[in-house]
């Protein structure tokens, strides 16, 4: 590693929390669905900043509408009017079929709060003692207080026990269980069409209809966590829409500005209805800057026709996983969908077979210690994925032998 990485290392050690196992390297740029680190070496990018930089690295059009507007102004607050807020609001409410209106925040945490919001107050407007919200098992909503209640998994709760009441989780993919918590006292459902942070685990079809059809017969919002599958991740502008689904609420977050912070809950006009002046706010939100980044991302992202190349890149990268299992890899599973793709491991070693992808120059996370994850942006090359089957192979044979 180069001197770059050494002097943010010593920084990193001296002033920051140690809250992240940071992997021993310093990107200093970035095109398309490639990083360079300080030494100049190349990475093929399947990561993508956790699933944000769906249209690649350091996209001109976005470069462009980033800096013209922070040249002109950068922030004023949500008390004035300001260039790209309402236009890429439009922007997003007619991908998801017309009809809603949308809160902007600044992460997948910040949108998921508010929409737990919306939802408790839609609920005492609407059916008076119904306030709990179900969420699934593995899930995965945010770190925040609210948001961590609402995931579904007990080692990232335990230590910041008492979480807030209010949030109960069912197994994914069993619809008895969901028939059983959507009673009276239920308020909303929050699921994930495809669950990322918990290990890419995809819901069932089945599923999804009867939690919509037992949502609507009820009066339970469907509300839909699309901040990792959002923005062509998974081929379709937003995953549900694969099955013919219509949330009432849908929130989003991380691709929409290609990397700049930003998150929307987005809801059925009658139930964004509930909100008024007071009820919810952010100082941030809505910028003009980043604003103006998701406009030339959206644009781009249809241009490009990313969601194509998501589909048709996703099946490669798990053919060739699936193929890499077939031929004695310890690969005990390949799922996923588009470019959202998961492999779990016969062996609790994905960290060690991780190091080893980066060391052979690609970008890969691992989920837990034996799932490996692969989010490359949607720019990915054939070339790129063949690159990382190959090398996945390698890395196992090395690590497991």
């Amino acid at each position: 590693m180069g001197a770059l990485y050494q002097a943010a290392r010593a920084a990193d050690a001296s002033c920051v929390m140690q809250t992240y196992g940071r992997k021993p390297i310093l990107f200093e740029r970035g095109e398309g669905s490639v990083l360079f680190d300080d030494d100049g070496r190349v990475y093929a990018d399947f990561v993508s900043g956790i699933g944000a930089v769906n249209l690649g690295h350091a996209h001109p059009a976005v470069t462009e509408a980033i800096a013209t507007q922070a040249a002109k102004l950068v922030h004023v607050s949500n008390w004035y009017y300001v260039e790209h807020r309402g236009e890429l609001a439009c922007d997003v409410v007619r991908l998801l079929g017309g009809g809603m209106r949308v809160f902007f925040a600044n992460s997948g945490a910040e949108a998921n709060e508010g929409a737990f919001k919306l939802a408790r107050k839609w609920a005492a407007q609407t059916r008076p003692g119904a306030h709990r919200i179900v969420t699934a098992e593995r899930s995965f909503h945010g770190r925040t207080y609210a948001a961590l209640a609402a995931t579904g998994q007990a080692g990232k709760q335990a230590a910041f026990a008492p979480l807030p009441a209010g949030f109960d989780h069912v197994p994914l993919n069993d619809i008895a269980a969901l028939d059983a918590a959507l009673d009276d006292t239920a308020a909303a459902l929050m699921l994930e069409v495809v669950q990322g942070e918990g290990g890419v685990w995809p819901a069932d079809p089945e599923y999804l209809a009867a939690a919509e059809r037992m949502c609507r017969e009820r009066g339970v919002l469907l509300m839909l966590d699309e901040v990792q599958t959002g923005f062509y991740r998974t081929g379709p502008a937003f995953a549900h829409q694969a099955f013919g689904l219509t949330p009432d609420v849908v929130t989003l977050a991380k691709a929409m500005a290609n990397g700049l912070p930003i998150g929307a809950f987005v809801a059925r006009e009658e139930v964004a209805a509930a909100l008024v002046p007071g009820d919810h706010g952010s100082t941030f939100g809505g910028g003009p800057v980043v604003c103006a980044a998701g406009r030339a991302t959206l644009a781009a992202l249809q241009a490009e026709a990313c969601g194509a190349n998501s589909l048709a890149m996703g099946e490669r990268l798990r053919d060739g996983l699936r193929a890499l299992a077939s031929a004695g890899a310890p690969i005990a599973d390949v799922r996923g969908s588009g470019l959202m793709v998961g492999a779990s491991l016969v062996c609790a070693v994905a960290p060690d077979v991780v190091a080893g992808l980066l060391g052979r120059g690609f970008v890969v996370n691992h989920v837990g210690d034996a799932i490996v994850r692969f989010l490359p942006p949607l720019c990915v090359t054939a070339e790129q994925v063949d690159g990382v089957v190959a090398a996945l192979g390698e890395s196992l044979e090395e690590v497991c032998a």
